[in-house]
């Protein structure tokens, strides 16, 4: 028995919906990391943390923004998906 795919399995990039998913994720993205830079800024200003508490604040704050922008795009990708069957 063969493992090669059936020429019926083969799928196609359907173009808008990639682009639909990544110009939102490109939105989104720009929101939630001036959001994470700001808030780091101010919570560090809040709690009185010198320069180098404040960068690691919004480094922490950076990298919780790239988990909800892999969250985003995995749902994005089940409402939207980027193949399908040919």
């Amino acid at each position: 028995m063969s493992m090669q795919p059936s020429a019926s399995s083969k799928s196609e990039i359907v173009w808008p919906s990639v682009i639909t998913v990544i110009s939102a994720a490109i939105l989104i993205g720009a929101e939630v990391f001036g959001a994470a830079f700001a808030g780091g800024w101010a919570l560090a200003i809040l709690f009185g943390l010198n320069d180098t508490g404040a960068h690691i604040l919004q480094a922490v704050l950076f990298g919780v923004g790239v988990l909800i922008m892999i969250a985003f795009i995995r749902a994005a990708q089940r409402v939207e998906p980027f193949t399908r069957r040919a």
